[in-house]
């Protein structure tokens, strides 16, 4: 795909970007209609061939993307060094070139928390400003999962909420378990889900039922425990948990082999 930026960057030695001078202003035309299977780029849109295949289409739409991004890295380096070398003057380039002074420094606080080297090319932009805030450490480990379960931005930011929310909560290792029989089936798919979180097993369902138990209390204007939840302890669970389908519940009359669970009462 034909581009104004030239060749995309890349990160870790990637190549150099060289980004040309922009051509002479054209006198307003109809404009040559794109060779077959050739997308241009213009300052107003982009001109796609007729008849175009929709690998073609597709392929395009990613280069486009991947465009989008390094351009919120380019103006954060950008900004950067306009800061580094022209104290006095690189507010008056930003006004020069028409950008948005606070969206650049958006940009330019993440790119001073990630060098170069630091930089994840398979990760968007959008993944690194959500860990930003993080240690260096704690960002290279965050990226380190991100990178390697393939999460989405969205995905990342569950992770790091529930992690958050599972070391907020008291830790009382001296108190008495109690055992609580689940069928096999369910704890696998349990344990899928806080593998896919990054978080440890044990963490996510203490986590996952304090919530859901603070938000039954509170609605019903409750803190003690109802007696039917006190009776419900030590029988097998037969009933659907908030959040899952019912479709995973079983009947009291169907027998399954079931693994004990220790979960901190």
């Amino acid at each position: 795909m034909a581009r104004q930026a030239g060749q995309t960057a890349g990160s870790r030695g990637g190549p150099t970007t060289v980004l040309p001078q922009p051509p002479p202003r054209q006198p307003r035309t109809g404009g040559a209609a794109p060779r077959r299977g050739q997308v241009l780029t213009t300052r107003v849109g982009l001109q796609m061939p007729t008849g175009m295949a929709y690998d073609e289409w597709e392929r395009a739409g990613r280069q486009l993307a991947d465009v989008l991004d390094s351009s919120s890295w380019w103006l954060g380096d950008w900004l950067v060094y306009g800061k580094d070398h022209y104290t006095d003057r690189y507010q008056r380039g930003i006004r020069a070139a028409g950008l948005s002074y606070q969206t650049l420094r958006n940009y330019a606080w993440v790119s001073r928390r990630f060098d170069h080297t630091r930089r994840r090319p398979t990760l968007s932009f959008q993944h690194h400003a959500e860990l930003a805030s993080m240690p260096v450490e704690e960002q290279d480990l965050w990226l380190d999962r991100a990178e390697q379960r393939q999460w989405t931005t969205k995905q990342l930011r569950g992770a790091i909420r529930a992690t958050r929310q599972s070391e907020q909560q008291p830790r009382t290792p001296t108190e008495p378990n109690h055992r609580l029989e689940v069928p096999g089936s369910r704890l696998q798919w349990w344990h899928k889900a806080a593998e896919r979180l990054g978080i440890d097993f044990e963490q996510w369902v203490t986590a996952t039922l304090d919530s859901a138990a603070a938000s039954a209390l509170e609605d019903q204007g409750k803190r003690e425990e109802p007696k039917e939840i006190s009776e419900l302890k030590g029988r097998k669970l037969t009933t659907p948990v908030a959040g899952l389908p019912e479709e995973n519940a079983r009947p009291e009359g169907l027998v399954e082999r079931t693994r004990p669970v220790a979960i901190g009462a």
